[in-house]
């Protein structure tokens, strides 16, 4: 099973999820930190501990970093992408609220390889949405849905050029999906191309501060 996990919560709030993370670490994509909507101004050390333990357990990890679609100065992204690097020693980044457009490619181009010079991979792009074709051939991993179940089931489409893509390539992440569903939703994403998925029970504004069910105990 191969799940993208963003936990956007603190272990301090939620511990028992994040051990539950830790001892299904084996089962992952990749975890993704966001302690702070970013790396935040200083490390923190409930995350580092995670973070730690997390790699103990043969997890990759990569840091949050916010693109608000494009309009954040590329140095902005660097600079947030190399804390994570310093602070919880990641692997790779999660690039959020990435741009779908085509004429914003050549700029997330740019920045996915000053990314990849400093050693950052996987680089993952997070537009939720299927975007113009060549974001495809700059990301490690594309997340090319990200919303609800309802819409998941009753509204899901995709372009002909996803097909030409490697399901290892591609990604879904769904929230508000009932707990019993939980891995109907990744057999879901596998029928519609994406080997990789994170299907969640939490609703907005926060889907993300719930370990998916596949990894607490429903499904196994």
């Amino acid at each position: 099973m191969s799940l993208l996990i963003p936990l956007y919560v603190h272990p301090a709030v939620d511990p028992d999820a994040w051990h539950r993370l830790i001892e299904a670490a084996d089962r992952t994509y990749a975890v993704v930190l966001n302690p702070a909507d970013g790396p935040g101004e200083a490390p923190d050390p409930a995350f580092v501990s995670a973070a730690d333990a997390l790699r103990a357990a043969g997890a990759r990890l990569l840091g949050y970093v916010d693109t608000d679609y494009g309009v954040r100065p590329g140095a902005d992204v660097l600079a947030d992408a190399a804390r994570h690097r310093e602070w919880y020693a990641t692997d790779g980044c999660f690039l959020d609220r990435v741009s779908a457009a085509g004429d914003a490619l050549p700029a997330y181009r740019k920045l996915v390889r000053a990314l990849r010079r400093r050693g950052e991979s996987p680089v993952v792009l997070n537009p939720g949405v299927h975007p113009a074709p060549g974001y495809a051939r700059i990301a490690d991993l594309l997340v090319t849905f990200e919303g609800p179940w309802s819409a998941y089931v009753s509204a899901f489409s995709r372009p002909d050029w996803t097909a030409r893509c490697s399901p290892d390539r591609l990604c879904h992440l769904v929230y508000g999906v009932p707990e019993a569903l939980a891995p109907l939703a990744v057999r879901t994403a596998h029928e519609r191309g994406a080997a990789v998925s994170g299907p969640v029970t939490g609703e907005l504004p926060n889907p993300w501060a719930r370990l998916t069910p596949v990894l607490s105990g429903a499904g196994r």
